[in-house]
């Protein structure tokens, strides 16, 4: 059965559980966890303004993020078709156009919440949904480079929420070793998304998505990914250690050696191994990430 036909099965409503599918919430925990680390690093208490707190996590992860997996499976719609024909979208069990639907109603949703969150949050926000829409739409289409696609959505993943929630938190600009460490971390995430294009690599070839597990192929891709990860995170205990954060670089840098470990199994089967690293290695550089908010909350 083609794509077109299965978008118009006959199904009035779309599933509810099809629905939370679509918007994915596993993927909701990075930018969620980037955000409160803005809030660790920002050095406000967090009980000055909590509802500021939780406001940016529902809209880190569950608005803007779902927003984005819902535009992004509207548009990959004939590449899910054949990485993953179960799909809500390509199965049917989201009919029509309400896929695009639900993904401009939480554009909106997502543009209101953020204007609650001040200036600093508002462009933010903005920033944020622009973002989802080019990565993953005609014309701009970002996700069809295997070097523009995995940094936008890094930026966008962990370094923007990162900012975001110093921002907000601060009421002002965050001070400049946020932004470098925020950035860095950022940086480093493009390896962690090189690492999900592995899943779907066949759909990426015959759709002419060149990732880079397609331009490179799976063991250059893989060390590449490796690389990205790693060099940031190096970048990052040097910064603290130079700013007298010792302990904390010590910490990230024991991390960092366990993702050596976990890289060299990667790398023994990049294909294979790329689901078990993003549970392993994935889960060391976010650790890092709130180590480091809290190395730079005790420079203020």
């Amino acid at each position: 059965m083609s794509v077109s036909s299965e978008l118009h099965i006959d199904r009035r409503l779309p599933q509810p559980r099809a629905m939370l599918t679509l918007i994915k919430p596993i993927t909701w925990f990075p930018p969620v966890w980037a955000y409160l680390c803005g809030v660790v690093s920002s050095g406000v208490p967090v009980m000055s303004a909590p509802w500021l707190v939780l406001i940016g996590m529902v809209l880190a992860g569950p608005v803007v993020c779902g927003m984005s997996q819902a535009a992004n499976d509207w548009c990959d719609r004939h590449v899910d078709a054949i990485n993953e024909p179960n799909r809500p979208i390509p199965s049917g069990a989201i009919p029509g156009r309400w896929g695009l639907w639900i993904a401009l109603i939480m554009s909106a949703l997502a543009l209101a919440l953020g204007a609650t969150l001040g200036p600093w949050g508002f462009g933010a926000t903005v920033f944020g949904v622009l973002a989802a829409w080019a990565y993953s739409a005609e014309p701009v289409r970002l996700k069809k480079s295997g070097w523009w696609g995995p940094g936008l959505v890094g930026l966008c993943y962990e370094g923007l929420p990162w900012f975001t929630g110093a921002a907000v938190l601060a009421a002002g600009a965050p001070s400049w070793q946020v932004v470098v460490v925020a950035l860095l971390y950022a940086t480093g995430a493009h390896g962690i998304m090189t690492l999900n294009d592995f899943k779907a690599l066949e759909g990426d070839r015959q759709t002419g998505v060149n990732s880079l597990p397609v331009t490179l192929g799976p063991e250059r891709a893989a060390r590449v990914a490796c690389w990205i990860m790693a060099l940031p995170q190096v970048a990052v205990i040097a910064l603290l250690a130079g700013w007298g954060q010792i302990w904390h670089a010590l910490a990230i840098a024991v991390l960092l050696a366990v993702q050596f470990w976990a890289m060299r199994v990667l790398l023994s089967d990049p294909k294979g191994r790329a689901p078990w690293y993003n549970g392993t290695g994935v889960l060391l550089y976010v650790s890092g990430m709130m180590i480091a908010a809290f190395a730079i909350r005790g420079l203020s």
